[in-house]
C-alpha cells in the first residue's frame, strides 16, 4: 500500500512539473481570398489572371505562435517584400492588410491580451479583455500530421466585405456597415493541452491548428513541443496605449482618408475600371 501512495505521489509531482514547464512553438501558414472585378478594354484576362495570382501571394504568410499553458506571442515571420501589385500605369490600393511588425500577446489565465500593431506608419499598443468564443464543439474528427483534431464551430456578425470600384465615385459616410453572418469552424488537439490558437482563436480544450474563417484560411505546418532553449514569451511594450473599440474607429479612420486620397488621385478617369473585395 504504501508503495502504491509514494508512486502515485510520484507522478502527481511529475504532472504538476510538467504542467508548469509545458511550452512549444507551433508554425501557421494563412491564407485569404481576394475577389476581384474587371471591366476594362484594356484588362484582358491574361493581366487580370496575373493580379490575381499576384495578390494570392500578398495574402500568403507564416506565423509563429510561442505558447505555455497561459500566455503565448503570435507574429509574423521575417519575408521578402511581396510583389508589388499593377503595371502598365494602373494600381492596386489593398486596404486593411496587416503590417509585418504586428505582435499579439495573449495571457488566457488572465484573460486578456496586447496587441502591437503598426498601422499606416504608427505604432498601436491595443490592450483589452479576451472575449468569450461561444464554441460548440462537434463530433467530427481528423489528424493533421500526427495529431488527432476535434471539430469545433461557432457563429458571429461581421460587417459585409468591403467594395472599391475605382470607376465610380467613392462615396463615404458615417454609416453603421451591414453585418452579416458567418460560421467559423476550429480544429483543435487535445493532444497539445494548451487553450490558445492562431490570432484571437482560443477558448478549446486543446491548441487550435486549423481555422476556416470565411475567407481566410489558417493551417498548422508544424509544431515543436518543450524544445532545449526556452521559448521567449515577452508582452509588447511599444506604441500608443489604446483599447479596441478605441483603435478600431482609428483603423477606420484612416481607411477612408486612403479612400478619398485614392479617388482625387489624377489618372482615375483613364478608363479603367477594377473592383476589389476584401475580407470574409
Amino acid at each position: 500500500m504504501k508503495t502504491i501512495i509514494r508512486l502515485l505521489t510520484v507522478l502527481l509531482f511529475t504532472i504538476k512539473a510538467y504542467a508548469q514547464d509545458f511550452q512549444g512553438v507551433a508554425t501557421y501558414k494563412t491564407q485569404r481570398a481576394v475577389d476581384i472585378k474587371m471591366d476594362s478594354t484594356q484588362m484582358n484576362s491574361d493581366m487580370h489572371k496575373q493580379m490575381q495570382e499576384m495578390l494570392k501571394k500578398q495574402f500568403q504568410k507564416t506565423f509563429t505562435l510561442s505558447f505555455n499553458r497561459k500566455e503565448s506571442v503570435y507574429k509574423e515571420n521575417e519575408s521578402l517584400a511581396p510583389p508589388q501589385v499593377g503595371g502598365s500605369g494602373m494600381q492596386v490600393m489593398v486596404v486593411g492588410a496587416g503590417g509585418g511588425s504586428d505582435i499579439l500577446y495573449k495571457n488566457t489565465q488572465e484573460n486578456r491580451y496586447v496587441d502591437q500593431k503598426d498601422t499606416m506608419g504608427k505604432i498601436f499598443l491595443v490592450k483589452d479583455n479576451i472575449e468569450p468564443i461561444d464554441w460548440k464543439l462537434e463530433k467530427e474528427t481528423k489528424f493533421i500530421g500526427q495529431y488527432q483534431c476535434f471539430k469545433a464551430t461557432y457563429t458571429k456578425m461581421v460587417p459585409k466585405p468591403m467594395t472599391f470600384d475605382s470607376a465610380s465615385d467613392v462615396v463615404l459616410d458615417d454609416k453603421e456597415p451591414e453585418m452579416i453572418e458567418r460560421e467559423v469552424t476550429a480544429w483543435y488537439t487535445p493532444q497539445v493541452p494548451v487553450n490558445s490558437g492562431p490570432e484571437m482563436y482560443q477558448g478549446l480544450p486543446g491548441l487550435i491548428l486549423e481555422i476556416h474563417d470565411g475567407k481566410l484560411n489558417i493551417v498548422c505546418s508544424k509544431i515543436i513541443l518543450n524544445p532545449e532553449d526556452e521559448v521567449s514569451i515577452k508582452e509588447p511594450m511599444k506604441g500608443k496605449e489604446v483599447n479596441q473599440e478605441d483603435y478600431n474607429k482609428i483603423r477606420e479612420k484612416k481607411q477612408k482618408e486612403m479612400l478619398e486620397q485614392f479617388s482625387r488621385k489624377p489618372g482615375r478617369d483613364s478608363g479603367e475600371s477594377y473592383q476589389i473585395r476584401i475580407g470574409g
